[in-house]
């Protein structure tokens, strides 16, 4: 495995963690959570482009890297409406006039977990 891979890979667990972490916080931080998963999701599929050699430009939405990765493994197609929200979501919490509440933070978790597992899995990664 590339090195900026894994760098990439380290990036993505720390939002990961983060996001758990966040959830169940007292008081819980909603909207650090979505922010956090939104990133895990990022930078795990930039992960697995920059394993397959495939160049993207900079970026936070989620859905021009997905555009990338079909020609990687097709399946991906079927999270497309979960990463849509999660794009928006992850954005629109940061300022004010929106803000995640526990069910959305779930969901970008959920989410999050998802492509987490695909890319660890494609890569040869466990757990």
């Amino acid at each position: 495995m590339k090195t900026v891979t894994r760098e990439w890979i380290e990036k993505a667990e720390g939002d990961y963690r983060t996001a758990e972490r966040e959830i169940l916080a007292k008081p819980p931080n909603y909207d650090a959570a979505a922010f956090h998963a939104q990133q895990c999701a990022e930078k795990y599929l930039k992960a697995r482009l920059i394993e397959a050699g495939i160049s993207f430009t900079k970026t936070h939405d989620l859905m021009s890297l997905l555009r990338l990765v079909p020609s990687l493994d097709p399946k991906w197609e079927a999270l497309r409406p979960k990463l849509d929200a999660l794009t928006s979501l992850g954005i629109e919490v940061r300022y004010p006039g929106v803000s995640a509440d526990e069910e959305d933070a779930q969901e970008a978790l959920e989410t999050a977990g998802i492509v987490r597992s695909l890319v660890r899995s494609s890569l040869g990664l466990h757990g």
